[in-house]
């Protein structure tokens, strides 16, 4: 597939590979023209350049690329961006056709330079950690945050602020006793309140000891607070394994006293002050809702409930807005400083985290949803954000900017990802607005190389002012960001394709269904954040409607005669399965877990994406090797067993009759090797996708007609249901598959409406 081969170059997968030459067939195209774009992808083939990127003149700064014109005897350049010519800089007199620079070869369409200069501080971890949690939940997460100091660089610099009824930030460069400057957890601190009790103003700031880091003069104040780990391991390690549960007594009708808003604001505040402009993250660790003070998400009254998807809708949650603005200006004031917020959140209940989004949305932070700190979900979860690449350098960058440049027919729509914007009004910012617009440049707090943003544009060419024939559009992306070693790199990847006249065979032959679905997807999900779920499911079936009307082909109002390309075929099928999706639909989830799920889909790659739209279900049997079947109700046989991957589970189901055998014990005789090795393969299996999934999924084995079964059951296509049944109960004729109680529509009544509007046959 061409499409992998550039995804596999550049780290991009766009919805069209060849752009339609006009606004208005832009427009009629249904899918906008988008890119889903990994900064970060892994790349062994890239050259190391140590010198600083040749750029355009402004205002345009378009960085040198292979699309370039060059005249090597002039040593001049013509930026394909804006046509200006550039001369090229007097450490490329020795160009010529035979010996080009790695940034003009073709084949380093992406390209990343190490700056000359390094970052102003090494990357920071502060550590902010609930205290109102059960021993056993408290010594487990103490645990793995001793081990993830043994992970991180020894000259990154971390910090511990530790919170229950108050708030605790942890003195670290103070030896003779533990010592820390405690907030009161009812009260609202404003930044200047909480950078005076610090002591991080200007006149009162401490004096940096001898023998610490150079640091930016800014950061003399915080270096109590925050210091290399190589210097304070052992002293902060003490203090961890010291860690005691919060002593305020909680009555048996009362929810501890938890002051999560008041921790992290200090954190933000701390940061801001000392370390502004330079990569850091603050990492949450959440036991349960914040019941005190500013950002509170539910009373500490046992008898008042947390908040559900009905309340929301019915508008009588009281104190939603309020904490979630409030976590939104937190958010705000971190994502402008490049501090990224991770929330791990350890609770069998909801933790708040639907008001908390933001502060991991607009920073990249990570979320990571466990039933309590001692399941293997959370550490090995936490313990995987810190691996590292050959150089032993963490898979993570910091503080980055992330610009996009287009030639003139483009003009760039917005960002669906977890980005704020950098309100840089460019030439090439467009009228029309997807996601995060009105710029064409975005701060993403951290990246990881799964960090994934979709891109979105519009065609603005006139319809009367036809392109040349072979016109090209470019689009370059460049990332700036603190690498994990402490240099600063640039990561710059441009890509052109061609545009076609209106009706060209090209365009619909260049469709990519499953990067698209993905884009649309995202669509769908930051439409869902804002209006309603049925509004949304509308305009997802219309978009639908319009595309196969456009690109199928059929005679009008004859249903039997509508057919769609390979390209085509499969995209009905994920919009059937995103409907149905938890991205869309509420119900059976609570807010927290809908908030959790949307944040991992604007996350991660086409591949992954399409596995949480359209999980993948593999079948087990005795005589045939393993095989991905449908996702359908037809695939349930009672002697096979099914591997589901639907990205946040990973689900083994045993048959009926494969389970009978399990429990009589036949794997363990002889003569039944084949049964036991029929019950070890998708075990093995399910391992090798579970080796560099994050978060780490829910790993469930479950028999037909056992409870946990739910989970495959809610995600099949139920082509036979209880419905489909000559009487009720008994089983579907020929004895194929499992009847699923369910109202929804199948696939194929899907497919068959969606024919008959398609064609504009009538409905009745």
């Amino acid at each position: 597939m061409q499409f992998e081969e550039a995804e596999e170059r550049d780290g991009v997968r766009l919805s069209w590979n060849v752009w339609p030459s006009s606004r208005i067939e832009a427009t009629r195209t249904v899918v906008p023209i988008a890119t889903l774009y990994t900064p970060l992808k892994a790349r062994d083939d890239l050259p190391d350049i140590l010198y600083e990127p040749v750029t355009c003149k402004m205002p345009c700064r378009a960085i040198l690329n292979p699309f370039c014109q060059i005249d090597t005897r002039a040593k001049l350049w013509i930026c394909p961006f804006c046509l200006q010519r550039n001369a090229f800089p007097p450490h490329y007199k020795d160009i010529s056709s035979t010996n080009l620079p790695a940034e003009l070869l073709p084949r380093y369409t992406t390209i990343e330079y190490t700056l000359a200069r390094p970052a102003m501080a090494p990357p920071i971890f502060l550590f902010v950690v609930d205290t109102c949690l059960d021993e056993v939940d408290l010594k487990a997460l103490r645990d793995a945050l001793v081990v993830s100091l043994s992970l991180l660089p020894p000259t990154a610099l971390v910090g511990l602020i530790t919170f229950g009824t108050m708030t605790q930030v942890h003195e670290l460069g103070y030896g003779e006793c533990s010592k820390s400057y405690v907030f009161r957890g009812g009260k609202e601190y404003t930044p200047k309140q909480i950078q005076d009790m610090l002591g991080l103003s200007g006149q009162n700031r401490a004096a940096p000891r001898p023998g610490q880091p150079a640091l930016p003069p800014t950061a003399f104040g915080a270096a109590r607070f925050l210091l290399p780990v190589q210097q304070v391991e052992f002293q902060l390690t003490g203090i961890l394994e010291q860690l005691q549960r919060d002593p305020w007594p909680v009555a048996n009708d009362k929810r501890p006293l938890r002051c999560t808003g008041v921790a992290i604001s200090v954190a933000v505040g701390l940061l801001e002050t000392s370390f502004a402009n330079t990569g850091a993250r603050i990492m949450l660790f959440a036991g349960g809702p914040a019941t005190e003070g500013p950002g509170l998400v539910v009373s500490n009254e046992l008898k008042e409930p947390i908040r559900s998807h009905h309340d929301i809708d019915r508008d009588s949650v009281k104190h939603f807005k309020r904490a979630s603005k409030f976590y939104e200006s937190l958010a705000k004031r971190a994502a402008t400083n490049g501090h990224a917020i991770d929330l791990f959140a350890g609770c069998l209940d909801q933790v708040g985290l639907l008001e908390m989004k933001t502060l991991a949305n607009w920073t990249n932070g990570v979320i990571v949803l466990s039933d309590s700190f001692a399941t293997s979900i959370f550490k090995q979860s936490f313990l995987r954000l810190f691996d590292k690449d050959g150089q032993g350098h963490l898979l993570m960058g910091f503080n980055a900017t992330f610009d996009v440049q287009t030639t003139k027919e483009l003009k760039v729509s917005g960002l669906i990802g977890h980005a704020i914007s950098a309100n840089k009004k460019s030439a090439c910012v467009g009228e029309t607005e997807i996601g995060i617009g009105q710029t064409s440049a975005w701060k993403i707090a951290s990246l990881t190389p799964m960090t994934s943003t979709a891109v979105y544009f519009e065609v603005v060419t006139p319809a009367g002012q036809a392109l040349p024939p072979g016109t090209r559009g470019l689009i370059q992306y460049i990332t700036h960001f603190q690498h994990s070693s402490g240099q600063m790199r640039l990561r710059v990847t441009t890509i052109a394709r061609n545009f076609a006249e209106a009706g060209a065979p090209t365009i619909s032959a260049s469709f990519d269904q499953e990067a698209a679905a993905v884009l649309m997807a995202r669509i769908a999900v930051f439409k869902a954040e804002i209006d309603d779920s049925p509004d949304v499911l509308r305009w997802l079936d219309r978009m639908l409607i319009r595309l196969c009307q456009k690109f199928a082909d059929y005679r009008k109002e004859d249903p039997t005669s509508f057919r769609l390309t390979d390209n085509f075929s499969i995209y009905p099928q994920f919009m059937f399965h995103l409907r149905r999706s938890q991205f869309l639909q509420v119900f059976n989830n609570s807010p927290d877990e809908t908030a959790f799920y949307r944040h991992i889909l604007n996350e991660e790659d086409v591949n992954n994406s399409l596995i949480m739209i359209q999980p993948t279900l593999m079948s087990y049997t005795f005589d045939t090797p393993p095989q991905p079947v449908l996702l359908d109700s037809v695939s349930i046989k009672p002697d096979v067993v099914l591997l589901l991957d639907t990205f946040f589970h990973i689900l083994i189901f045993h048959g009926e009759t494969v389970a009978q055998w399990r429990k009589a014990g036949y794997q363990e005789q002889e003569g039944y090797e084949n049964f036991k090795e029929l019950l070890e393969t998708p075990q093995s299996d399910a391992q090798d996708l579970l080796v560099d999934r994050f978060p780490i999924p829910r790993y469930i084995v479950c028999d037909q007609g056992g409870s946990q079964a739910r989970f495959l059951l809610s995600k099949l296509n139920p082509s036979t249901t209880h419905m489909s049944t000559s009487m009720y109960g008994s089983a579907p004729a020929g004895g194929a598959g499992q009847a699923i109680f369910t109202d929804d529509v199948s696939l194929q009544v899907f497919m068959e409406h969606l024919k008959r509007l398609a064609v504009g046959a009538s409905t009745t």
